[in-house]
């Protein structure tokens, strides 16, 4: 067992089946974030800050989804 060890990628910490990806985007500011919200009552986790083009591509990997089909809700 080494010191550094590489990390494989990281399993979804919410399972697709009862959560839906959204990006949710302020008006007035434009921040986006990438949040995943409950199916059955809508309550929404925020996972993490959308600063670059890249970080939507991780997001969208980790959830298995294509970054064009990801709703947005402002």
């Amino acid at each position: 067992m080494g010191l550094f060890q590489r990390k494989g990628p990281k399993p979804a910490p919410f399972p697709p089946e009862e959560y839906a990806p959204v990006i949710r985007s302020s008006i007035c500011t434009g921040e986006r974030t990438a949040c995943v919200r409950h199916r059955e009552t809508g309550k929404i986790h925020e996972v993490m800050l959308l600063r670059t083009a890249q970080d939507l591509a991780d997001f969208a990997k980790q959830y298995s989804v294509d970054p064009d089909t990801i709703e947005t809700i402002y």
